[in-house]
């Protein structure tokens, strides 16, 4: 088998896309279009709400406290978490909404800070 027969191998810090591995536009295509759909689709919490708990700010308790933990504390959130919310008169529905904007926007968070320390290293790198 000669070398142009044999399959190409990904090589470690080289990106090149494949049918498994889709480019970096098509990835902050897809994330886009969930932030979009969790912000601004149909759903039973307001968008206010969902804004809210999307960036993790601006929300009054309960909510605050279920988010919060949700976005920062996910192993302490308890029952009694969502018995207060619940009792504050939010629906399974909307607390269902809310936390996964809260966890989205969380993990946002965190991947546009790996990106940016990624790409401060990259610079003191050729610096």
């Amino acid at each position: 088998m000669s070398t142009e027969d044999m399959p190409a191998k990904d090589v470690p810090g080289e990106d090149r896309p494949t049918e498994d591995k889709p480019t970096e536009d098509k990835k902050r295509a897809a994330y886009r279009a969930l932030q979009d759909r969790i912000l601004n689709g149909e759903g039973r919490a307001s968008p206010q709400h969902r804004a809210r708990a999307f960036s993790n700010a601006g929300l009054s308790p309960p909510l605050d406290g279920l988010l919060g933990k949700v976005a920062t504390r996910p192993t302490l959130v308890t029952d009694a978490d969502f018995a207060a919310a619940r009792a504050a008169g939010f629906s399974e529905d909307e607390l269902l909404e809310l936390v996964i904007c809260a966890a989205v926007g969380q993990a946002a968070r965190l991947y546009d800070t790996g990106l940016a320390a990624l790409a401060e290293a990259a610079g003191q790198e050729d610096g």
